[in-house]
């Protein structure tokens, strides 16, 4: 896992580290210190850290005139053991909606395995957007990691499935990738709201 990077293609558009809106301003990345890791296995040290045990994410882009940030995952989000959303919610999240974002996009091909637990935390996070037409939506996330996200019931609150997993993101540019979501969101598909 340790050379796997975040999605770079978007770099000369957008950096969190130089966004003064984003909880990653001001971070300094090494290219050789490896010090995160997922279990036993280190992480390319461009993945974030936002105080979950085994899932980090990279902030892709945000554009805060159309209200959206695209977000990529690596590790395995555990609700049941670590309540990664509770992390994810207040120490990603809410800063962002604090500024404005209400879509998000979260690319889940580098997510592993997910372990459900309460969803107190998704349903706060989807109150606080939809009132403004928001909503959350996961991308390229593997078949078990689809059962288990229903299993828990967090289709009520995220939407993802096969028509979300279709969708070739890394050649495109991210107002197509998001203008893609929205489409798919205005139509029905998989509506959490």
């Amino acid at each position: 896992m340790h050379d796997i990077e975040p999605h770079f293609g978007w770099r000369e558009k957008y950096r969190a580290e130089n966004d003064n809106y984003s909880p990653f301003y001001g971070r300094e990345y090494s290219e050789f210190g490896y010090t995160n890791k997922v279990y036993n296995y280190l992480l390319h040290p461009q993945w974030d850290e936002f105080g979950a045990e085994t899932l980090y994410l990279k902030q892709l882009f945000t554009d805060y005139d159309e209200h959206y940030v695209i977000i990529e995952m690596i590790g395995e989000w555990n609700d049941a053991v670590h309540n990664d959303v509770m992390h994810l919610k207040r120490e990603f999240t809410d800063q962002l909606i604090g500024n404005g974002i209400r879509y998000f996009i979260i690319i889940m091909e580098g997510v592993l395995n997910f372990h459900g637990g309460d969803t107190d935390y998704y349903e706060e996070w989807v109150e606080e957007i939809t009132e403004d037409g928001g909503w959350i939506a996961l991308l390229n996330s593997h078949d078990h990691v689809m059962d288990e996200l229903t299993q828990t019931r967090l289709d009520n609150y995220l939407a993802y499935g096969e028509q979300f997993n279709n969708l070739a993101w890394r050649p495109q540019k991210p107002e197509r990738i998001f203008e893609a979501v929205e489409g798919l969101m205005q139509t029905g598909t998989r509506r959490v709201y």
